[in-house]
């Protein structure tokens, strides 16, 4: 009876050991894994800043050295709440301006008609908390909004970010997606003779 006693006395002991080290071992690789994710993030925020992404996508506050981006607005598009001015006649021609921007550089006209910088943080209905990787990266590689949409208008660099890795573009889909959301419905795009919004 002794020997069984300790027989399973010894078992349970090296299977708390086997547990404990298995459980150090997914501790472990928890952290591994969440330094991996916040170096992602990391390497998106640097591609974000490098790309100039807040010039258009994010409104700005007017200082004494010009407008900087508004850090409680990163990212969140052309305000929709602001009336669009109007785009003068006769203003935009080959050989007279190629575009006209708004004061923040949010809103741009052109050729192209009106574009407005798009919503990137995460908030599901307005931003792209709808959209996954795959989304982001097909819309980066063919110029078509959540990848098969309308077309991305300028002044969106898209055919220079379709030359990233897919690695760098989730890289900078993990850092969009780590902002805090922001409701903001920026109006569509106004194509060339349009109407603008009525405000």
């Amino acid at each position: 009876m002794r020997k069984k006693t300790l027989f399973i006395g010894l078992f349970l002991i090296g299977l708390l050991g086997f547990m404990s080290f298995q459980l150090s071992m997914g501790l472990a690789e928890q952290k591994g894994t969440a330094a991996k994710k916040k170096a992602i993030v990391e390497r998106g925020k640097w591609l974000v800043n490098l790309g100039g992404c807040n010039d258009c996508h994010s409104p700005k506050v007017f200082t004494p050295q010009g407008p900087i981006p508004d850090t409680t607005k990163l990212l969140s598009g052309y305000p929709a709440h602001l009336k669009l001015p109007e785009v003068p006649a006769g203003v935009i021609a080959p050989d007279k301006w190629g575009a006209l921007a708004t004061n923040d550089l949010t809103g741009w006209a052109g050729p192209w008609g009106v574009s407005l910088g798009s919503n990137l943080t995460p908030e599901i209905l307005t931003g792209l908390g709808s959209w996954t990787d795959e989304m982001f990266v097909k819309a980066m590689r063919t110029g078509k909004h959540m990848g098969e949409g309308r077309d991305i208008l300028p002044p969106m660099p898209w055919p220079g970010y379709a030359q990233l890795s897919d690695d760098d573009l989730k890289a900078i889909f993990a850092y969009l997606k780590s902002l805090k959301p922001i409701e903001n419905a920026v109006p569509d795009p106004i194509p060339p003779g349009g109407q603008m919004p009525p405000k």
